[in-house]
């Protein structure tokens, strides 16, 4: 993911997804997808966030029924993933968050990897109100109006400022640069981790409670409590180059996927169905909450979203 999101997701514990291959992953243990049109192994990274589990459970489905590949998933981090395109051990990284530091190394420099399209996906990293508080107030949805209900954010852990809640204390956020420099009389704190911020959002919604805080989409979650983005300076290019001036939001990502350089080339339809495959946030967070919410393991995930969108999924397969 980018910089401010992959940070925020490394050390979070996401339901459903077990990581077998992270820390120490090894390159090049399995052959690259076959050639002449016969689909054969099909290696396809998972990246450590539902979301990215939800890609990868609904693609390798469609790549087994339909295309009879031999799918291999490997949960590997970002940038170990990137390295397998050299060695034969990644053919696909479905969702990739900007990462232009790869792009440079990979693509431009070692030339192991090329771009195949966007995913449909927009990633957003932002403020967050609860809907009912929204509802009611609709002007808190601006940042510029924070500081007169700053009040109502107060809690005994955030020194008689208004809270912004966070995740981790690991995630790497501009929040605690934007507080200072944009004037707001809030003090970040940390739910600890990313189920105690849902649980957060959850509780604020049924109660009523006043919570402002760090989220993002596309996130499972946002089909159970549609949490509202609260407006901050626009984003322009550079504006966040530096973390400790930053007064701007963060940017909108264009999610898109990178595949290696042999597979692209090597007549594999599972190459077709890469870089066919196009959906929207809200099909990737019904599947993500199937897994993360509804306990259903990738499969049968994937099984039940394809069978409700047979047509999306044909118009991949052209």
């Amino acid at each position: 993911m980018a910089r401010h999101w992959r940070a925020g997701v490394a050390g979070l514990t996401f339901l459903g997804l077990t990581l077998t291959a992270c820390g120490g992953a090894k390159v090049g243990d399995s052959s690259s997808a076959g050639s002449g049109g016969k689909c054969g192994r099909f290696n396809l990274a998972v990246n450590p966030w539902v979301g990215y589990e939800a890609d990868a459970a609904v693609v390798a489905y469609v790549a087994q029924h339909d295309l009879g590949c031999t799918v291999s998933k490997k949960d590997l981090k970002e940038e170990i993933a990137w390295q397998g395109f050299g060695t034969g051990e990644v053919d696909a990284v479905l969702e990739n968050w900007g990462h232009d530091d790869l792009k440079k190394k990979y693509i431009s420099g070692q030339k192991t990897a090329v771009e195949a399209g966007r995913t449909g996906n927009k990633g957003v990293i932002g403020w967050f109100v609860p809907p009912w508080l929204a509802k009611a107030h609709p002007d808190i949805t601006d940042w510029k109006n924070l500081n007169k209900y700053a009040d109502k954010f107060k809690t005994s852990e955030s020194g008689g400022k208004g809270q912004l809640l966070d995740g981790d204390p690991s995630y790497v956020t501009n929040d605690a640069a934007l507080v200072k420099n944009l004037k707001l009389n809030f003090k970040v704190v940390y739910a600890g981790s990313e189920t105690a911020l849902i649980q957060a959002y959850r509780t604020a919604e049924k109660n009523k409670q006043w919570l402002i805080g760090y989220f993002y989409e596309p996130q499972w979650f946002m089909s159970e409590v549609p949490l509202v983005k609260v407006s901050l300076p626009p984003y322009k290019t550079g504006c966040d180059a530096d973390t400790a001036k930053v007064a701007c939001d963060y940017p909108v990502y264009d999610l898109d996927k990178i595949v290696s350089a042999k597979f692209a080339t090597s007549g594999s339809p599972a190459y077709d169905l890469v870089k066919n495959f196009n959906w929207t946030n809200d099909d990737q967070n019904t599947v993500a909450k199937y897994i993360a919410q509804d306990k259903m393991s990738p499969d049968a995930a994937a099984k039940k979203w394809v069978k409700a969108n047979r047509g999306k999924v044909e118009a991949w397969l052209k």
